[in-house]
């Protein structure tokens, strides 16, 4: 797959870069941000792609998270995709909302009208953007590791939870650990996805937790949440997701971490530890 080259700058002895290509899964243009480290001068390295939240697009992770330091001194290239389609035929909030639409697309392939059409980022995820990284970069598409924030968060574990031989290593911080009770994810699964609730658990962290087929397939999970954050209790409810991979046997570190929003600077706080824990478990 040819990408285009929007901008790259030196960083950490590495590279850092934001490119475009066109993405069959989205039917438009799509962006996304990598960081090759120094050691990717000598053969391939490992990859963790970072599924970024709520309104975010393919820069909030690379400039806020203060993470291509740590990935520099461990090896690690980062990827950052957007996190909808973009475009003038891309159709978004009616209500001009910012938690569905352009910046929402939930890691989700819509199979209701008009969002069908270029709402697929869970294909994007797994189809176009492996392309793009592996066809253009030297990462090591046998040692990945997948983690997100929030919105990101419910992305990475339930692609993550679904393609074990795909990735080697999942986390998330402070992810939705449910879409079928949290308002946000009740908005956009009824919008992308229908009335039909059956169809939802396909996206729901907790239900595919509580249901994987053989725990041993996976590593530790690591899971940071702030717990001075203000969707805790509505939105993100972790004691569901640990309560889920109790049932399943699944191993799960979740981490509550005092004092702690839902902004960067709990990411970046954390980030180091993260990539510290995909890197050994993707070299293991």
């Amino acid at each position: 797959m040819s990408i285009e080259t929007v901008s790259e700058t030196r960083c950490f002895g590495g590279t850092q870069g934001t490119y475009r290509h066109a993405s069959a899964a989205n039917s438009c243009d799509m962006q996304f941000g990598v960081f090759v480290p120094p050691q990717a001068a000598h053969g391939s390295v490992p990859v963790v792609t970072f599924l970024s939240g709520l309104t975010c697009t393919e820069e909030n992770f690379m400039t806020k998270s203060g993470a291509q330091k740590y990935a520099a001194e461990l090896g690690i290239m980062l990827v950052a995709p957007d996190t909808s389609p973009r475009g003038e035929d891309v159709p978004d909030d009616p209500e001009g909302a910012w938690d569905f639409g352009l910046g929402a697309g939930f890691y989700l392939n819509a199979t209701e009208e008009p969002w069908s059409r270029h709402y697929q980022m869970y294909d994007y995820v797994m189809q176009d953007l492996q392309e793009a990284v592996f066809g253009n970069f030297p990462g090591d598409r046998d040692r990945q590791g997948l983690t997100g924030h929030s919105m990101g968060g419910h992305g990475a574990l339930t692609i993550g939870l679904k393609h074990p031989g795909v990735f080697g290593s999942l986390s998330a911080f402070a992810p939705i650990s449910t879409t079928l009770h949290s308002p946000w994810g009740q908005k956009a699964l009824g919008h992308y996805l229908g009335s039909d609730k059956t169809a939802w658990s396909e996206y729901d962290t907790s239900e595919l937790a509580r249901n994987v087929a053989d725990a041993s397939q996976f590593g530790t999970i690591l899971v940071d949440q702030g717990m001075a954050d203000p969707f805790l209790e509505e939105q993100l409810q972790p004691e569901r997701l640990e309560s889920a991979c109790a049932d399943s046997g699944l191993s799960l570190e979740m981490r509550r971490q005092g004092g702690y929003d839902h902004g960067y600077f709990f990411i970046s706080t954390f980030i180091g530890d993260h990539l510290q824990h995909h890197l050994a478990q993707l070299n293991a």
